[in-house]
Parts: structure tokens; sequence; C-alpha cells
């Protein structure tokens, strides 16, 4: 095959450091979009991205010219570096060290997209953690919890 083609839907998760509540309302919408940009010049198209103070979901479309834990470093340290220049009440702010990425299927695009629009009222009702570690058991990642909170 002389050409490479793929689809490969990713849905992202990765929390502040220690989950603090860094990512707050005034600049979500344009930490959000700067997010995208990072990811389409990467060409890796966000089909959706919400989250709420410590944490965010991104589902996007990996290109294939990158790897998910190139994609996840450079959105992590583009918009890390971006929000600190904002001003002085950013300057501490930091991502986690890791990331959850769990393959999407194409017929469960829209369920996905549901979740991470409802993700406000979603944590409403369950942290971040029992959240995260639904996720791993349902996808069936194996970890070690000592080593998953950062």
């Amino acid at each position: 095959m002389s050409q490479s083609l793929t689809d490969i839907i990713l849905h992202i998760v990765f929390s502040t450091k220690n989950r603090q509540p860094w990512i707050l309302p005034e600049v979500e919408q344009e930490l959000f979009q700067y997010i995208c940009g990072v990811a389409n010049n990467l060409k890796c198209p966000v089909i959706r991205i919400n989250g709420v103070e410590d944490h965010i979901h991104i589902l996007c479309s990996l290109g294939k010219t990158i790897s998910a834990s190139e994609l996840v470093s450079e959105l992590k340290s583009s918009s890390s570096r971006w929000i600190k220049s904002k001003d002085d009440r950013h300057r501490l702010f930091c991502w986690q060290a890791g990331y959850g990425g769990f393959s999407v299927s194409r017929p469960n695009v829209q369920g996905v997209i549901e979740y991470i629009s409802k993700q406000k009222e979603h944590h409403q009702k369950i942290s971040f953690q029992d959240e995260f570690l639904a996720m791993l058991q349902r996808a069936q990642v194996e970890y070690d919890e000592k080593y998953l909170w950062d």
C-alpha cells in the first residue's frame, strides 16, 4: 500500500497536578480553544473537549504521524506554558505527570461526545478519582493505584 490511512479516535483524560482546582471559569474556554489549536496543528483534530476545575477530557482523531504520548506531551506542555503566561494567578499551574488514553470505536463516538459534554453535571455526583478508576476498569487497563495520583 503506497499510503497510510488511519481512523484512530482517542479519548484522553488528564488532571491538574494534585487535582488542584486551577482551571478557572474565566480561562476555561480560552484554554480549551488553545488546546484545540495545538491539536489541530498536530493534525489531531478535536471532536469534543470539556472538563471541570481539576481535569479535562479530549476526544480527538489521532493523526497518522504522531503517537498518543507525543500528542499528550505537546498538549500539556504547550497549554501549561500558555496559561502561566496569562497572569500571576496562573503562575503555579501544572498538569499531572500521567494521562489516560482510551480508544473509541466509531459507533461509540456520539456516546463519548455526550459524556464529555456533561462533565460539570457528572462531577456533581462523582469525583475525578472515582470516574478515572471506573474508566480504567471498564477498559480493563491494569494499574497500580499508588502511581495513579500525583
